[in-house]
């Protein structure tokens, strides 16, 4: 089969909010490993100063927030994609203990603003915590599914996620949110798994391969699609080759290899 073959169903979207929601809650009072005894982008078993890096943070971005934020969750560095300037309002969608978020902020400086929302309340009061701790004045964070975002339209200007996405029953209203809150001109930079061929339906309907961000991953040209749909362009998806060996060490039992990847996903919203 190719990119253009129909991917096999995944789980039902309410078994799969709740297992996400189950497994995330759990990660603030383990520091990681939510996914265990599997693994993912959510279970590593490496210190997350080291996932960081591995994920292409430098040591000045994990020194640079609170203690407790950065968890080792996700499969790239939006940050590093997104072209943040001071002054802008960004949007974080899944934005665990807020890792990204305060990376933001520092980027955008006091005149700017970062939103992060979170579906689950334990990664939320975590957030809240290391928000009280860190001193930011320029970051909140609030409850909220990625799919009904709690932001008016037109109100920020780029919209960041990391290793979120994938984990969506319904990626299309994600991406129709996101275009939503998005100022025209604004911008979207996401890391996120993305399958590079079609996965099987026993894999799609593992709920242990979807809280760890492998079953939800959604083919690189469906993804151009539902971008384009929601009104998006210059949609640019690029698998990171370089974090292949990452990725195919999350589930090595389960014969996944090479049938996903992280990938960097930049589009706009038209001016």
């Amino acid at each position: 089969m190719n990119q253009h073959d129909q991917q096999s169903p995944p789980a039902p979207h309410d078994a799969v909010r709740a297992e996400v929601r189950v497994r995330y809650a759990r990660v603030p009072a383990q520091g990681a490993g939510c996914c265990l005894p599997a693994s993912g982008c959510c279970g590593s078993t490496a210190p997350p100063d080291a996932t960081a890096r591995a994920l292409g943070y430098s040591d000045a971005d994990t020194a640079a927030v609170p203690d407790g934020s950065n968890l080792g969750l996700g499969c790239g560095n939006p940050t590093g994609i997104a072209g943040l300037q001071p002054g802008q309002t960004v949007l974080d969608l899944g934005s665990g203990a807020g890792f990204d978020a305060f990376l933001a902020a520092r980027a955008v400086g006091p005149t700017g603003r970062v939103i992060g929302v979170d579906m689950t309340p334990e990664m939320l009061q975590a957030a809240r915590a290391n928000l009280a701790r860190g001193g930011h004045r320029n970051v909140e964070f609030r409850l909220g599914e990625i799919e009904h975002l709690p932001l008016a339209d037109a109100s920020v200007d780029v919209v960041l996620s990391n290793c979120v996405i994938n984990l969506s029953p319904d990626k299309p209203r994600v991406f129709a949110e996101a275009f939503r809150v998005l100022k025209p001109g604004g911008r979207l930079a996401v890391s996120d798994i993305v399958a590079l061929r079609p996965l099987s339906a026993a894999v799609r309907q593992d709920l242990d391969l979807y809280a760890g961000c492998i079953a939800g991953a959604a083919l690189v040209d469906d993804l151009r699609t539902m971008l384009t749909a929601a009104g998006f362009a210059d949609v640019q998806i690029e698998p990171k080759t370089e974090l292949q060996p990452v990725v195919d060490g999350w589930f090595p039992d389960r014969g996944i290899a090479g049938h996903v990847a992280s990938a960097d996903i930049t589009a706009a919203k038209p001016a």
